[in-house]
């Protein structure tokens, strides 16, 4: 008996020391991505809001499937595929984007969080070395993730993922293509200071910058899950594919395990 009530509170403890789960957009609700349309401003319903892309169907820019997830997570059960093709302009713009926004009324933007994610390419419709992406950004662009060539830069091309503040290059690493990139952005809202939390493949997550002052800002519905790509003189549009999984917000303990809590 005194085994079993010993095993009980472990397993309690063990539980307590992850992170409470505010925003679930682990795709685990979602048979398609056609059930991305469900929302609308008028229908505001679902772990997403979905109106940043193109004029085609949803499945021209979202895809679901548990080939999509990173393998070392067990709790998602599929991830997903973001896709700029030659119609992914939004809203007369000419940057193409294809981004999903948190539906939630969770306290995602207050105190300390934690924003997780993991994201990889492959060789096939490779993202292009030669323009800027803006990846998994808020929009006064406090902290995101970028790859490709930035303006401003010498040269013609960048082959790294790099997680920036500000503008500002803190970390960075060769892309890879087949290479998940397991993500958290640590962010104190009340402090003003955003840390980074990285590993690869099935290695947990370990904070590799400590939190650096930034002004922080968001509403709660401002955290773009996707990607923005910035034309480019002399370089033409090519189709890019980018693949998420594992993602959502917690408070409390970060959760270092790949995909979060069940």
């Amino acid at each position: 008996m005194r085994t079993t009530a010993a095993a009980a509170l472990l397993a309690a403890l063990a539980a307590s020391a992850d992170g409470a789960v505010l925003w679930d957009g682990r795709f685990n609700e979602f048979s398609s991505s056609k059930d991305l349309n469900t929302w609308s401003w008028s229908n505001q319903v679902g772990p997403y809001q979905y109106y940043i892309h193109g004029s085609g169907t949803v499945e021209k820019y979202v895809n679901l499937s548990p080939d999509y997830k990173n393998p070392a997570d067990a709790v998602s059960k599929q991830g997903a595929k973001f896709t700029l093709d030659s119609t992914a302009f939004w809203n007369g713009q000419n940057m193409r984007r294809t981004e999903l926004i948190p539906q939630t009324k969770a306290a995602i933007n207050k105190g300390k969080v934690f924003y997780h994610f993991s994201m990889m390419r492959k060789d096939t419709n490779a993202p292009s070395v030669n323009r800027e992406h803006q990846i998994c950004f808020f929009e006064s662009h406090f902290t995101e993730m970028k790859y490709g060539w930035i303006s401003g830069e010498s040269g013609t091309s960048n082959p790294n993922l790099q997680w920036m503040t500000n503008q500002q290059s803190r970390w960075k690493t060769e892309w890879k293509a087949g290479v998940w990139h397991n993500i958290a952005y640590e962010i104190d809202f009340t402090a003003n200071k955003v840390g980074f939390w990285h590993s690869e493949g099935a290695d947990p997550i370990t904070q590799v910058v400590a939190p650096v002052s930034v002004s922080t800002s968001s509403n709660g519905a401002d955290w773009h899950l996707g990607v923005l790509e910035l034309p480019r003189s002399g370089y033409a549009d090519t189709n890019e594919d980018f693949y998420f999984s594992g993602v959502y917000v917690e408070d409390g303990t970060i959760t270092t395990k790949i995909g979060g809590p069940a």
